[in-house]
């Protein structure tokens, strides 16, 4: 790997001291001068028309300072990621469409009058006819949740490429078969909160979330004043992974309490309201039909999915496209057949996650070793066989520029002592392995790009400007680390100004896995163009020319041996005294073609690069109880070039434990008429530390061309892929072919039950 300054090297995330210290402020801990209390009264049916809002009572109550309906407080504006997915009211007008939707709002003195005054408002509800099963809901008869949907289908995706029929006809081997997999929990550790301080200037903003401007703009439409009286605040943010990407109900609610009130007002969720009014991931059904040569050459995939998208489009074509392309961009493949059906439900509207897809990618995954193995095949051969490679073009014609795809299944398959173990492991234990794939950034049209910008203070010291978030996975500790080996200055002379809407220009935030690749390759430019700034000064200082200088350690040398050099301390002061002030700008747009759109043109480049990565599970099932012990993950990523490898091998390590313990054996949301039955942490099980075991990184570089010093997004493709070598670990040590995860015990003794019986 190419050798750098700081760039390549294990250092410590610029945000580590706050937060072992306790310092960082997260929303929650934040209170303004007057600041009042907020609470939301929710629906408690699934689906009803409001036919009146009573709320005099609530707003007698010595301590009320505000309360609002969507009646008569909000605007009748829908909110949606697209245009022809816009049918969310975020305070309803007229029907609620989920248990636990929001109806009315208060905002107090104290949390406890606020409480008391959700009991004051008085709701008449006529309750309808609702559904909860995504496939009932798609049959004739079955209610309506929206009435321009006929048969509930927010969205259909289809992609047809190739000679599908001619293919399968074709195959030397044909396999057939489904899978499914529940709603998760994103579970983050913070709970969802908003401050907001409406005056005469507009609204500040403070919330956990991924893209400030993401937000800003359907605030502005929502609210009915201009992005320019909108300013959402960086704040730290305890976790997202995808469930706080876009609009909330409360942000809105926030706003319109403030707003009314005259004060600034506080709304914390409770860990019940955070499983089930901010966006969870989608449960999942894939049935497939693969076809394949004698040689083990994958030749054709036909996939139908249907996804329960809840009562809103949400990210209705994004989460329902990802799967297609995930595969698509891991194996080569030329004949492709997926129809995905996102379809409404009467439940809270859903998120996205790349690890919501497990029902599709174990059933791949799975139906990889079936095939390998009525083949005569090693299930690594096969995948290797298939595996993308640089240069090539998938079925929807998107190019891969940079691919480690094989190296990562060589590297773990060596850790893992793969040959050694595979099929001589003894009874109950079982190894198993799995490939994925990951996009950097996808098309989010005037919001795919980034630009950043850097200042220099008058003792020689940086500050980026820029858009980039951090939900916890150290984005901005890398924009410093990209811009201070630009720059050549220590990190500790860097800082950054962010995810401030007021301050920062145009990022897609911590969405889309392109914040190193965009973000970082913005920062990357800036400090570019600020060092050519310093070199025109630097260089009449040193009398060279400024191609012949470099810098370094805060100093800028004259190259070639020479002993002469300037503190860049003195360059900026030199120029402040010649009038000459130093800025650098940069910007980065992703290269992909904006023709094409998630359904009516699946086709074309729609990600500047992707990242790959190959899971390896060891695990160990007893028969007897049909509980599943993991002993050993190990997950070979490729990340294009690790800015700092330490973070790296952290997000890895949490891919892994999110997807394979969290997904493929605990997390699953239980539910009865649409009421979550488990919406808190007792009831609703994820892995203590106890349950993970040793997870053993592994980081491949393929030195993307397009991203900053050669990275792009870095851990994805694990969330991927874990869970399915899981389940294929599973079918080696049992012989069972799982057909469900979470792989909980009762499931696994079902389907030994269900051998047995055969």
């Amino acid at each position: 790997m190419p050798e750098y300054a700081l760039v390549g090297k294990r250092v410590p995330r610029t945000d580590s001291v706050e937060k072992v210290r306790g310092e960082a402020k997260f929303t929650a801990d934040l209170c303004l001068p007057g600041m009042l209390y907020g609470k939301v009264l929710r629906s408690p049916y699934p689906h009803a028309r409001i036919l009146n809002i009573n709320t005099s009572k609530a707003e007698a109550l010595p301590g009320v300072k505000a309360v609002v309906t969507g009646q008569r407080d909000a605007k009748p504006y829908k909110w949606g990621v697209f245009p022809y997915t816009r049918d969310y009211q975020l305070l309803p007008i007229d029907r609620v469409r989920y248990i636990g939707q929001e109806v009315a709002a208060v905002a107090a003195i104290n949390e406890d009058i606020a409480q008391e005054a959700l009991d004051l408002i008085q709701v008449e509800y006529e309750p309808l006819p609702a559904v909860f099963d995504p496939e009932e809901a798609m049959k004739e008869g079955a209610p309506l949740i929206h009435e321009d949907k006929p048969g509930n289908i927010c969205v259909h995706v289809r992609v047809d490429e190739g000679e599908v029929d001619k293919a399968l006809a074709e195959a030397d081997l044909v396999l057939e078969g489904h899978f499914k997999a529940p709603e998760q929990n994103y579970c983050q550790t913070e709970p969802y909160a908003v401050l907001a301080n409406f005056d005469s200037t507009g609204v500040d903003l403070w919330c956990p979330n991924a893209g400030p401007h993401m937000k800003a703009r359907p605030l502005s439409n929502t609210l009915g004043i201009p992005t320019l009286k909108i300013r959402l605040h960086r704040v730290y943010i305890g976790g997202a992974f995808g469930g706080r990407s876009e609009i909330s109900p409360a942000d809105l609610i926030a706003c319109l309490l403030s707003r009314k009130a005259g004060r600034p007002v506080k709304l914390i969720y409770t860990r019940e309201e955070n499983c089930n009014c901010i966006r969870q991931e989608v449960s999942w059904i894939t049935h497939l039909k693969m076809g394949f040569k004698k040689d083990g050459t994958w030749t054709v995939g036909n996939f139908k999915c249907i996804v329960d998208g809840g009562g809103y489009a949400s990210t209705g074509p994004i989460a329902v496209s990802v799967p297609y392309m995930e595969m698509e961009t891991t194996y080569s493949l030329k004949n492709l057949r997926y129809d995905g059906y996102r379809v409404y439900t009467n439940k809270p509207p859903r998120g996205m996650h790349p690890e919501q897809n497990r029902a599709f990618h174990i059933a791949v995954e799975l139906h990889l070793d079936m095939a390998a193995e009525k083949l005569g095949m090693d299930p690594m051969e096969i995948r290797l066989k298939n595996a993308m490679t640089s240069g090539s073009t998938t079925t929807t014609a998107a190019r891969i520029t940079s691919c480690g795809l094989s190296e990562c299944i060589q590297k773990a398959m060596e850790r893992a002592r793969w040959k050694e173990k595979r099929g001589k492991l003894p009874p109950g234990r079982g190894i198993g392995m799995a490939c994925g794939s990951v996009m950097s950034g996808f098309p989010m049209g005037i919001r795919g790009g980034s630009s950043a910008f850097i200042k220099f203070n008058e003792d020689g010291d940086a500050t980026i400007i820029s858009g980039v978030v951090d939900n916890g996975q150290g984005n901005e500790s890398m924009v410093i680390q990209i811009a201070a080996e630009e720059l050549g200055l220590p990190m500790d002379k860097v800082s950054l100004v962010s995810a401030d809407t007021g301050i920062c220009p145009l990022d897609p935030g911590a969405y889309s896995q392109a914040a190193t690749l965009i973000s970082g390759g913005a920062a990357k430019e800036a400090a570019a163009d600020a060092k050519r700034q310093l070199f025109e000064v630097a260089a009449r200082m040193l009398e060279a020319m400024p191609e012949d200088l470099e810098a370094r350690e805060g100093n800028i040398y004259v190259k070639g041996g020479s002993k002469k050099s300037v503190p860049i301390r003195q360059v900026v002061i030199n120029a402040l005294a010649n009038n000459i002030t130093i800025m650098g700008r940069g910007y980065r747009w992703p290269q992909i073609d904006n023709r094409r759109e998630w359904v009516t043109n699946p086709k074309g480049q729609f990600a500047t690069t992707y990242s790959y990565g190959c899971s390896i599970a060891e695990v160990e099932v007893d028969r007897e109880t049909g509980k599943v012990k993991v002993l050993r993950m190990i997950a070979a990523h490729d990340c294009g070039y690790p800015i700092n490898p330490m973070a790296v091998e952290q997000q890895i390590q949490r891919a892994a434990m999110g997807s394979g313990i969290c997904g493929g054996l605990f997390e699953r949301i239980l539910w009865h008429e649409g009421k979550n039955l488990n919406a808190n942490y007792l009831d609703y099980w994820f892995p203590t530390a106890l349950d993970v075991p040793p997870i053993e990184p592994i980081i491949v570089a393929s030195n993307d061309p397009f991203g900053p010093f050669g990275a792009k997004e870095g851990s994805l493709s694990i969330s991927i892929s874990m869970y399915s070598a899981i389940a294929c670990a599973i079918h080696e040590a049992l012989g069972i072919w799982p057909t469900e995860a979470p792989f909980t015990p009762e499931k696994i003794l079902k389907a030994l039950e269900e051998k047995e019986n055969k």
